[in-house]
């Protein structure tokens, strides 16, 4: 066994594994995005640079940073020898059996990314103490809850994006913090906000750590900051990295006079508060009292029905927003609340910097606080906090019932993703599998005694089930499936939130009363 494990023939094993089974999905059901980023491969190969983020024909139009743009026009290149017409832009809605194929296999193909980060962040926990049974070791545990995640599952090779390949560079990126090397870290996370802007969310931590923990070259277990540790060449390094990868990036378009162009795609807050499918943060409690005030206001005749705007605040492409009776909610409203609520997280890790756990805890909070509070936010972004946890998970056992709290609630809230009936065994079948093995693991791996969870938590997720029940078998059969067709959504939100809550605010209190040195197995 311990050959085994040194070998690392067992990450080969569910490496391997892993992608088989994604294989077994190209022919399922695909959402819009499959027809986003077809489009994007036709606009990158068939058009000049400088109509990348001009052109319209289709309504998904390119929102990506130019990174993402040129990664495109990279599998473009590919995409033609399967089938010439998915890269013909007055092609729209294609969707010919060559082109599944291979937009399924580039996403299978582009995961060796996030596969080779998975294995640096599994190296950053093999040190820890485990079990001599490699089925039984943090590095194992932490391979599968990471390789083999539901969410990235069914988001990536079901309903179709390319989060596998994001990933990666963000989990490289924790990892090289987590081995010390911060300049790589730092280089890898500005290319990956590059790709994807929604990274913007972890972005304070990142900034914060970096300037204290590194740019300042003195004992970190010396929390008072002494200016004469401070290292010009360190700042200077740091920001030449960042500054060039975005130079790079944005340079052709400045040169071109079209960044706000560029910057009015990647921002488009015309949007509304909330996307269609509520992501299960503060605005889908605040849209549902919204909604609760406004049937008792008519009820009880002080709000006239006809007056209520009709269900304005969501939707996916540019229109105005609207509450019926509270306050509407503004970007900048949002800005101000996200900021205020990850404040506490960057000041904590400045006053005291305690290493690059720390920094992930933080980076966890940015994450959870934008999601929690951010504009516009996809059910998706769950995952920026689901997947960096982990690593944590397997370390402690507090964080790994914040984990297992945190995890089964985000996975259940991408369940309307898959809202076709040949998909619903895929999802309930790979849910169960990944909770079971995530609440079992982890119960070895920190040798409890009983369950890592309290007893409320308990009966909140045993909830779940009679949530998942309710919407999944007995709403379909009811009379209220055509009066009230939108209600498993709103309840399925609603619930979610409430456990997404719970655990933001328990990852903050761990934060704020860690000791000086993080806990060993």
């Amino acid at each position: 066994m311990a050959a085994l494990a040194d070998s690392w023939s067992w990450f080969v094993a569910l490496a391997v594994g892993v992608s088989l089974l994604k294989c077994l999905f190209i022919n399922a059901y695909h959402s819009t995005d499959f027809e986003v980023h077809r489009n994007w491969l036709a606009i990158t190969h068939s058009l000049p640079v400088s109509r990348w983020y001009r052109e319209n024909t289709s309504e998904w139009t390119l929102d990506y940073p130019p990174l993402f743009a040129w990664f495109e026009f990279g599998l473009s290149q590919a995409a033609q020898h399967f089938d010439r017409n998915m890269v013909q832009v007055e092609n729209l809605d294609y969707a010919s059996p060559s082109t599944v194929l291979f937009q399924r296999l580039s996403v299978v193909f582009t995961d060796l990314v996030f596969i080779y980060a998975v294995r640096e962040c599994c190296r950053c926990v093999q040190g820890l103490k485990g079990s001599q049974d490699v089925l039984n070791r943090p590095s194992f545990v932490l391979a599968v809850l990471l390789l083999w995640n539901f969410g990235l599952l069914i988001v990536d090779h079901v309903h179709f994006q390319y989060n596998g390949f994001l990933f990666g560079f963000l989990l490289l990126s924790v990892a090289k913090h987590l081995q010390s090397q911060h300049l790589q870290g730092a280089l890898l996370f500005a290319i990956l906000l590059n790709l994807k802007h929604i990274y913007l969310y972890v972005a304070p931590a990142y900034g914060i750590f970096l300037l204290r923990s590194f740019c300042f070259t003195q004992d970190h277990r010396d929390r008072s900051i002494r200016w004469s540790s401070f290292s010009p060449l360190r700042l200077l390094a740091l920001s030449g990295i960042v500054t060039s990868v975005f130079a790079v990036s944005f340079g052709p378009f400045v040169v071109m006079g079209q960044l706000s162009q560029v910057l009015s795609r990647l921002f488009p807050f015309k949007r509304g508060l909330c996307h269609a499918y509520w992501a299960p943060n503060i605005w889908a409690l605040y849209n549902t009292v919204d909604k609760v005030l406004a049937v008792l206001g008519v009820r009880l005749k002080l709000l006239e029905e006809a007056e209520l705007p009709r269900a304005s605040m969501t939707g996916g492409l540019v229109q105005e927003f609207q509450h019926s009776v509270l306050p509407s909610i503004s970007p900048s409203i949002t800005l101000v609340c996200t900021l205020l609520s990850v404040l506490p997280a960057v000041v904590s890790i400045w006053r005291r910097p305690r290493g690059s756990r720390t920094f992930l805890r933080c980076l966890l909070l940015c994450a959870l606080a934008s999601f929690m509070f951010g504009w516009h936010v996809h059910e998706k972004a769950i995952l920026i906090a689901i997947l960096p946890l982990s690593i944590l998970a397997v370390e402690s056992r507090e964080d790994a019932g914040i984990f297992l709290v945190l995890t089964t609630t985000g996975h259940y809230s991408l369940f309307p993703l898959l809202y076709t009936p040949a998909e619903l065994p895929i999802k309930v079948c790979l849910m169960l599998m990944f909770t079971i093995f995530s609440f079992t693991a982890l119960r070895k791996l920190h040798r409890a005694q009983g369950s890592l969870l309290r007893p409320l938590e308990v009966v909140y997720l045993l909830g779940l089930v009679v949530v998942a029940i309710s919407c999944e078998f007995i709403f379909p059969l009811s009379p209220w499936q055509q009066k009230l067709p939108f209600l498993p959504l709103l309840v399925t939100s609603v619930y979610c939130a409430a456990g997404v809550s719970y655990s933001f605010l328990r990852l903050y209190v761990t934060l704020l009363r860690s000791d000086e040195k993080p806990k060993q197995l």
